[in-house]
């Protein structure tokens, strides 16, 4: 059996970095996990092909030369996914589809054959076993949540690193928490499975051994969602594996409440991660309420940031408006909370009912929902009706994202979080020609051409005086921005004109 593996093109969005890739020489920020994944587990015997659409095209070629197209997409990735299945069903060669997109949508694909939805460790054994008998079934789902513990070693060997920007593992799957718009439990759960260190182990030697230097995502929903096997065994091994290895920075996704936990955070930071995306959401109470955020409530967020950030933890923010209880005072006060913490990488949206989720349920209840969401967390769109009158919602919401990342304000964030951050010595990094492609391009565009030069040089020259071991760091940030702001002019700007 030939399989061609293929990944959706991602859009322009906030969190495709496409402005801020070609600076240093990358065509995409991650691989495909999933797919890498799904491909090992598909029979030894199979021949296996790779094309992940975000750093090279798909080829009339590629597609004839498969038995089967396995494409595995996120809801962002839609149109691109209609296209590759539409092209792959002209040419005659059989579809099979999973993924977030899929599983609220698979209806709306005529043209794929098989869908495989859920946790391919569940649901592609059972395909693959009636296949093999020439019985496969058009639609494989399962309510049941694997044992991580069975999840086999991704397949590094199909894709090419020099592509890539960073790489990325998976500790766990599922968040304890209930957050009323996330569709995290409705996929994955709120008990957080996990693989043993002996697992995440293999797959960090398996990169370091095939010369990965760069920073790894641990792409977990929620990574302390287990404390007590990370606090015993996962962090101490890491801290250990790291002795003597260089590069290797860690990131990850965490909830809140591990400013509460000096004893986990330390672990963290002495293990190699260095950067942690939190989901904020708003310092409005009866929103958290609202949304069930339980633990976000009655604390005060600004103080657990800059915890964190002491820490040495750069915290990135994710940022909601269009609750039912948001009054017209959030904007402001987004902006306020957004700029005192000194989150650099803020991401502001609306917000979105994704299917599966209990806001959905509640929308479709009341009679609000509008259609399918875009999958785009900043694009300016809702779909559902909002109580705060909707021109009024999308003109604040346009308000902070035009504030915040304007150079003067983003720059004025960046010495926020640097004055506040204390860098671990834990990741020993070494220079490469792609960080010094960056320094001397970031000079060009953002110093000499851009916008922002003004901010540009005040920013260089107040970290090489106050804090100059930063220095690198506030350059990847200056640059990181430069992207930002193209976001805002392709969706902000262009709805507002």
């Amino acid at each position: 059996m030939r399989v061609l593996l293929v990944y959706p093109e991602f859009p322009d969005t906030f969190w495709s970095f496409k402005h801020a890739l070609p600076f240093v020489r990358k065509k995409a920020s991650f691989p495909p996990l999933g797919l890498l994944t799904v491909a090992a587990l598909l029979p030894e015997e199979w021949e296996l092909r790779l094309v992940d659409m975000n750093v090279t095209p798909l080829r009339q070629h590629d597609i004839e030369w498969a038995d089967y197209v396995f494409i595995s997409a996120m809801i962002v990735q839609r149109e691109s996914a209609r296209q590759v299945i539409h092209h792959c069903h002209q040419a005659g060669v059989k579809i099979v589809a999973g993924g977030p997109l899929f599983m609220g949508e698979h209806a709306d694909f005529p043209e794929v054959d098989h869908f495989v939805l859920g946790e391919a460790e569940a649901t592609l054994a059972p395909f693959l076993d009636d296949l093999a008998r020439g019985t496969p079934k058009r639609l494989y789902e399962t309510s049941e949540f694997p044992d991580l513990t069975k999840s086999p070693l991704p397949r590094w060997d199909l894709i090419d690193f020099r592509h890539y920007s960073s790489m990325c593992v998976q500790f766990s799957r599922g968040c304890p928490f209930d957050c009323e718009f996330c569709n995290i439990t409705a996929m994955f759960g709120r008990r957080p499975r996990v693989k043993t260190t002996e697992q995440i182990l293999a797959e960090l030697d398996s990169l370091y051994q095939l010369g990965w230097r760069g920073g790894v995502f641990f792409v977990d929903d929620n990574f302390i969602g287990n404390r007590r096997i990370l606090k015993q065994e996962v962090l101490p091994a890491l801290i250990e594996w790291r002795k003597g290895k260089q590069g290797m920075g860690f990131q990850t996704e965490v909830s809140i409440n591990l400013a509460d936990d000096p004893e986990l955070t330390k672990l963290m930071v002495d293990a190699g991660f260095d950067t942690v995306f939190v989901g904020i959401e708003t310092p409005d109470e009866a929103s958290l309420a609202e949304c069930n955020k339980f633990q976000n409530e009655g604390r005060d967020l600004i103080a657990c940031v800059k915890t964190l950030q002491r820490a040495g933890l750069e915290v990135q923010g994710g940022f909601i408006v269009g609750f039912d209880s948001d009054t017209p005072s959030i904007f402001q006060r987004q902006i306020e909370f957004i700029q005192q913490s000194g989150i650099v990488t803020a991401m502001v949206g609306l917000l979105q009912a994704p299917y599966g989720t209990r806001l959905y349920e509640r929308m479709k209840k009341e009679g609000r929902l509008l259609g399918r969401l875009s999958g785009n967390n900043t694009d300016d769109t809702m779909n559902f009706k909002p109580k705060m009158d909707p021109d009024l919602l999308h003109e604040g919401y346009r308000r902070i994202v035009t504030t915040i990342y304007s150079p003067q304000a983003y720059y004025k964030r960046i010495r926020t979080f640097l004055s506040e951050y204390n860098k671990s010595a834990a990741i020993r990094s070494k220079i490469t020609w792609d960080h010094i492609c960056a320094f001397f391009r970031s000079i060009y565009d953002l110093g000499m051409r851009g916008k922002e030069r003004v901010e540009y040089w005040k920013l260089f020259f107040w970290t090489l005086i106050r804090r100059p071991e930063l220095f690198p760091r506030a350059i990847t940030l200056a640059i990181y921005g430069f992207h930002f702001r193209r976001i805002c002019e392709l969706y902000v700007n262009s709805r507002s004109d």
